[in-house]
C-alpha cells in the first residue's frame, strides 16, 4: 500500500520513522512518500519536504514565514495529488496537518492521525474538525478517550511512544563514560532542556544560563537539538564558558543528570522516565501569550502534571522565570524530601505506561484499512 506521512517537527521524525517501520513488518509492500526528517528518510521512500522548513512556532513566526507555510502547503497537495496514497497519515503538527484534512477528506482521501491535538487545553472547536476529517485518530494520552468519548468520537489509546524509545535506549546503550567522552568533572550535573525550535532557545536559554553562576558545585550542560546549527546556540554561550553543550546525546545526558530544567512538550515526559527531578518552564512571544492564554483550559501545561492530573514537578509560565526558576532549582537541588516526592510521582506515571506503542498504532492501523484495500481498484484518481 502506499502511504503519505506528514511530520513537521523533530517529535514528529521520530515517531513517523517508528510507525514507518512497524508498518513494514506488517505490509511488505509498504511504500512512503513523506514530509519529516532524516529519521523517516532513513526508513526508505521519498522525502517532500524536510521538517526545519516546516517547524515554526507561535503567531509572529508564521507571520514570519507566511510564504515557506503556503510553500509547504502547495508542495503537499500536490505530492499527494501525484502519489495517490491508500492513506494519508498526519503526525501531530495540528495547525498544518488539521488544514491538510480538510483539503484531503474533500478530495476523497483516507486520513488517519497520530498524536491528538491539545484541543482539551484550547480551541475546543477543532473537534469538529476533527470528527469530520480523520478517519481514525490514535492518541497517546490515556485521559483523551474519555474527552473525545463526551464528544460521540471513538478514538484508539495505543500507548505513550515515549516509553518505548526511553526503554529501548536504556536497554541498548551504555552512557557510563558520557562524563569522560564530553570533558566533564565529576560534580553533579544539571541539565538544560531549552526546546528544539529557534523561538523556544531565544525564550529560555538566556534564562536558563543565568542561573547557572548560582549553582558552582553543579555543572550545568545543554542539551543541544539535531534540528539546529550550532550558531542558533553560539551567542548565548559566549558569557557561560562554563556551560558545556551536547548534540544528539539527550538521553544520555538524562542518563547522568542530577537534576533538569526542561521546556515544557515531550521532553517533560522524557525527563520523568529517566528518573530525573526536573523543573518546567515555558515563555513564549507576548503576542502569541496574550491571545492564546485567555483561552486556555488546563490547570497544568506539563505532560507529566497532566497524565497524573496534579502538580507532581514545578511549573513556571511567562512571568519573572529568572526569580522562579532560581527559587526552584535551590530547593531542586538541596531539598531531598522535595527530591523525594517527584521520585514518587515518576514511580505512579511509570504504572500508567506500557510498551508497544508504535507496533499496536500500526497494527489497527492495517487492520483499519484491510477492508478499503479490497476495494481500492474500484475507486477513481483524486484529482484537484
Amino acid at each position: 500500500m502506499k502511504y503519505f506521512l506528514i511530520a513537521g517537527e523533530p517529535s514528529g521524525d521520530i515517531h513517523g520513522a517508528h510507525l514507518m517501520h512497524e508498518i513494514k513488518q506488517l505490509d511488505a509492500g509498504a511504500d512512503f512518500w513523506f514530509t519529516g526528517g532524516d529519521l523517516m528518510e532513513r526508513e526508505g521512500g521519498r522525502m517532500i519536504r524536510h521538517y526545519r522548513y516546516m517547524s515554526f512556532m507561535g503567531i509572529m513566526a508564521v507571520i514570519a514565514n507566511l510564504h515557506q507555510v503556503m510553500t509547504n502547503f502547495r508542495l503537499c497537495k500536490k505530492a499527494i495529488l501525484d502519489y495517490q496514497p491508500d492513506v494519508i497519515f498526519l503526525i501531530d503538527y495540528p495547525g498544518f496537518n488539521l488544514r491538510i484534512a480538510r483539503w484531503a477528506k474533500k478530495k476523497g482521501f483516507r486520513v488517519f492521525m497520530y498524536v491528538s491535538p491539545t484541543v482539551w487545553a484550547w480551541k475546543e472547536n477543532r473537534v469538529k474538525t476533527i470528527k469530520k476529517c480523520i478517519d481514525r485518530l490514535f492518541v497517546v494520552l490515556p485521559f483523551e478517550v474519555d474527552f473525545y468519548r463526551r464528544h460521540h468520537y471513538e478514538v484508539y489509546y495505543t500507548g505513550n511512544p515515549v516509553f518505548d524509545v526511553v526503554e529501548d535506549f536504556k536497554e541498548k546503550n551504555d552512557v557510563s563514560r558520557f562524563k569522560e567522552e564530553n570533558g566533564l568533572d565529576e560534580r553533579p550535573v544539571v541539565a538544560l532542556l531549552a526546546g528544539s525550535r529557534k523561538q523556544e532557545i531565544r525564550h529560555l536559554l538566556p534564562v536558563m544560563l543565568r542561573i547557572t553562576s548560582f549553582f558552582p558545585d553543579y555543572q550545568f550542560v545543554i542539551a543541544g537539538s539535531s534540528s539546529l546549527p550550532p550558531e542558533v546556540y553560539r551567542p548565548f554561550l559566549k558569557d557561560y564558558p562554563s556551560v558545556r553543550i551536547v548534540y544528539n546525546q539527550t538521553y544520555a545526558l538524562l542518563s547522568n543528570a542530577f537534576a533538569a530544567i526542561v521546556t515544557s512538550g515531550t521532553a517533560t515526559l522524557e525527563t520523568a522516565l529517566f528518573n530525573v527531578p526536573e523543573v518546567v518552564v515555558y515563555k513564549m512571544e507576548w503576542p502569541t501569550y496574550l491571545i492564546g492564554r485567555p483561552l486556555v483550559r488546563l490547570t497544568y501545561f506539563s505532560l507529566v502534571n497532566l497524565i497524573l492530573n496534579r502538580m507532581a514537578v514545578k511549573e513556571l509560565l511567562q512571568f519573572r522565570l529568572f526569580e522562579r526558576l532560581l527559587e526552584e532549582t535551590r530547593l531542586l537541588l538541596n531539598d531531598a524530601s522535595y527530591r523525594e516526592s517527584i521520585y514518587t510521582a515518576y514511580k505512579e506515571l511509570r504504572l500508567l505506561m506500557q510498551r508497544g506503542a508504535y507496533r499496536r498504532t500500526a497494527a489497527l492501523a492495517w487492520e483499519f484499512l484491510q477492508p478499503e484495500k479490497e476495494n481500492s481498484s474500484t475507486c477513481l484518481p483524486k484529482t484537484s
